[in-house]
């Protein structure tokens, strides 16, 4: 398993436009291939958000994060403090509550 994570500020104040953004990114990572799950947070106070999205495999986080940069990178012109960061990684472990 791999994750896909971005990071972006937005500033304070933007919740709606981050809601509506996370709301159109998960329509489309849903439909992606090896797709299993998006987890999104923020800071109200700052105004940084991010997600984690976890993928099959690596080449299905690869192909994610190639498919939806431009989208992203359209979304957030003149909205966001700066450019998204975004990486794949290696999923080793995930530990839940007991």
């Amino acid at each position: 398993m791999h994750v896909l994570l971005t990071m972006f500020t937005l500033g304070p104040g933007m919740e709606e436009f981050g809601d509506k953004l996370g709301e159109n990114f998960s329509s489309t990572l849903r439909s992606q291939k090896g797709f299993k799950r998006l987890t999104m947070f923020r800071n109200d106070d700052t105004g940084e958000c991010g997600g984690l999205s976890i993928w099959q495999s690596k080449e299905d986080a690869e192909a994610a994060l190639a498919t939806t940069g431009s989208k992203l990178k359209e979304a957030l012109t003149g909205v966001a403090k700066g450019e998204p960061k975004r990486g794949v990684y290696d999923l080793w472990r995930i530990v839940e509550a007991d």
